[in-house]
């Protein structure tokens, strides 16, 4: 015995299932929700390290990740001048090592490095999406590592963090 099988049903499966993929909004959430026919240029200053405890090539990494971001996810120019549409400065405020987790002999078994980024973003197009915020991030490493062998990997991987959390709290305007 052969079943039948209508071809309604299913041609009428298939036409909704593209009509509901064509309605469905698409959003980008590693992109920027800049006008670019206002926002073309964009300077971007130093970011020195004002903590107490200094590791000098955090600088350098920070402010690399950053102006990569900015040029990978927009379309602004990076110019040297005060005279950009979005002016983002900042300093590096924090870089501080703490005590987590202390196991049975009363020492630490885990410990946490946090980097904090003070940053003034200027819109100067519109004063409204001005931005003068602090940003953390940290990660956590065995305190049977000596922080020189992780240190690199670390501020690596939290600059990343911060890095995003930057972006999305100005140029993504979330």
């Amino acid at each position: 015995m052969r079943t039948k099988i209508s071809l309604l049903p299913i041609l009428m499966v298939c036409l909704l299932s593209v009509m509901m993929n064509s309605c469905i909004p698409s959003y980008k959430f590693n992109g920027s929700a800049l006008n670019y026919d206002v926002y073309k240029t964009i300077n971007v200053g130093e970011f020195p390290i004002r903590a107490a405890l200094v590791y000098p090539p955090l600088q350098q990494t920070f402010e690399n990740k950053l102006l990569d971001a900015i040029t990978r996810q927009t379309r602004l120019n990076e110019i040297d001048t005060n005279n950009a549409d979005l002016e983002m400065t900042g300093e590096i405020t924090g870089y501080s090592l703490s005590p987590q987790a202390v196991g049975e002999d009363a020492y630490a078994t885990e410990t946490r490095l946090t980097i904090t980024v003070h940053v003034k973003y200027t819109d100067n197009k519109n004063p409204a999406n001005n931005v003068d915020q602090s940003f953390s991030a940290y990660r956590q490493f065995s305190s049977n590592l000596l922080l020189i062998d992780v240190q690199d990997d670390l501020c690596n991987e939290i600059s990343d963090e911060l890095v995003d959390l930057i972006f999305n709290a100005t140029l993504g305007n979330w």
